[in-house]
């Protein structure tokens, strides 16, 4: 695809997005009889996953020709990805702090949401043993991706080891990768009108523009807590990602296609795929692309963990209990290594925010104050969650080119 063909794209994938904002908001539920468009796009992208990660890192991995460099390059990747993500907890306490969104709320939630009744409880095993499957075949029908990949980075270091016989496996995953990649392209020109979609119902099953302004209104302060926390967030990574590899706004503008799908899909997953294309077409180096990305996508959860963060301590003020200091901190540990970690367990951010509250003995019941406007700021992490990804691939590729 051409650049002006890029920018063609990016155009009618803006349009889209703002297309269905203005029909969601002004025709409300009748934006639900297009709901399927939007599913049949998702479903498209979805489609491509399981086979473009298992064989974007076992190429990825194995062009980088030596097992002890993987362990450096790993390891560099996942201290940035602690480090962003405990950056945007302690920018979430700061910020929900300052503004006290939950001061003056008078009408509390009493009872615990159904949604988190049925959650199951996380504990730091059951984290450790979502590490590893003893059935891919059924991870993958659960989009489970972390053990995939997992499995696939031990699978790419075995075959670097294994001589010429290596060699001819690794050709058919990079072909595999390629051909995916084709395919996410040809998807793309599906994207206006699927975002689109996607929008326009989301926003008619909230009741339309009038209904999502009452429910919004009542926790006004709480969601500008949470725009506020992610801007600053987002705008310090492009500042990290200037110091490191002097891109900054040139990556940015790159990226944007992937950007808007996110908030259109509320999916770093699913929008995987094209942040990989955007990554490849901006100059990264494809062994970051192939390892960093499909990485982060699992347990970098940058807007997440801001996320968790401001709302809890939403939830203390609206109950008027008082988080001091040694509460803000557990709170601070608590969200950073839950948004890490519980990424390969089902409904992840509603498991990670009952870590946290249950941390710090805060009530459950607080979750139902949220839920009205969950999916609303769920795009807007989504976009930060992709950003603090593509970031991630851009700066480790220094390491690889080292």
């Amino acid at each position: 695809m051409s650049f002006q063909g890029h920018n063609t794209l990016l155009w009618a994938i803006l349009a889209g997005a703002l297309g269905g904002i203005f029909s969601g908001w002004f025709f409300g539920e009748s934006m639900l009889a297009i709901e399927w468009l939007g599913t049949l796009f998702l479903n498209a992208l979805k489609m491509t996953i399981i086979p473009l990660i298992v064989a974007a890192v076992i190429s990825g991995v194995a062009s980088m020709g030596n097992v002890r460099k993987l362990g450096r390059v790993g390891g560099l990747t996942v201290l940035y990805y602690v480090s962003t993500t405990a950056l945007a907890v302690l920018i979430g306490l700061v910020v929900v702090n300052l503004i006290q969104p939950g001061s003056g709320i008078t009408e509390l939630s009493h009872a615990v949401p159904e949604k988190v009744i049925t959650l199951e409880t996380a504990s730091f095993t059951n984290i450790i043993l979502s590490l590893i499957t003893p059935n891919l075949i059924a991870s993958a029908v659960e989009f489970d991706l972390l053990p995939i990949i997992i499995f696939s980075l031990l699978f790419a270091a075995a075959l670097t080891t294994v001589g010429e016989k290596g060699k001819v496996v690794i050709r058919f995953f990079d072909g595999l990768n390629e051909v995916m990649m084709k395919l996410v392209i040809w998807l793309m020109y599906l994207a206006p009108v699927g975002i689109f979609a996607l929008i326009a119902a989301r926003l008619g099953a909230a009741g339309g523009g009038a209904a999502f302004w009452n429910e919004i209104s009542a926790v006004g302060w709480y969601c500008v807590a949470v725009l506020l926390g992610l801007l600053i967030h987002f705008l310090l990574l492009i500042a990290i990602l200037h110091l490191f590899s002097h891109q900054g706004m040139a990556y940015l503008k790159s990226m944007m296609r992937a950007l808007v799908t996110a908030f259109g899909t509320a999916s770093s997953t699913a929008t995987l795929p094209l942040t990989m294309e955007c990554a490849l077409e901006a100059g990264i180096d494809k062994r970051a692309v192939k390892f960093v990305l499909p990485l982060g996508a699992t347990v970098n959860m940058d807007g997440t963990a801001l996320y968790e963060a401001v709302a809890v301590m939403f939830i203390a003020q609206a109950y008027g209990i008082h988080m001091g200091a040694t509460e803000q901190i557990i709170i601070f540990i608590t969200a950073t290594l839950a948004a890490i970690g519980a990424a390969g367990i089902p409904q992840a951010g509603l498991v990670t925010m009952v870590i946290v509250l249950t941390a710090v003995n805060l009530p459950l019941e607080g979750i139902g104050l949220l839920l009205a406007v969950d999916w609303f700021l769920d795009r807007f992490r989504t976009m930060v969650n992709v950003w603090g990804d593509s970031t991630g691939a851009a700066i480790i590729e220094r390491v690889i080119s080292d």
